[in-house]
């Protein structure tokens, strides 16, 4: 089952429903949820993170292995 029928599924149990109680909770999951997801996407980066991107943005910039931005422009207008 992908996940656009498992969503349409949950929704239609969920407005089979009728304790308010169930609902809360479901609620309640759904925000600490979405909050978890939003503290781990805003998470600060560490010291050793960072300086480790830069290590490897460096050598692919010695190494050739970088894209022009109108080279990427090019290639973007040919997408559609």
């Amino acid at each position: 089952m992908d996940i656009q029928a498992r969503k349409i599924q949950f929704i239609q149990e969920f407005l089979k429903l009728k304790n308010e109680d169930m609902i809360a909770k479901l609620e309640n999951l759904l925000q600490q949820e979405r909050q978890k997801q939003y503290q781990s996407i805003n998470e600060p980066m560490s010291t050793e993170t960072f300086n480790s991107m830069i290590d490897r943005a460096e050598d692919d910039s010695k190494n050739s292995r970088i894209t022009s931005a109108g080279d990427l422009k090019n290639e973007i207008d040919t997408w559609s």
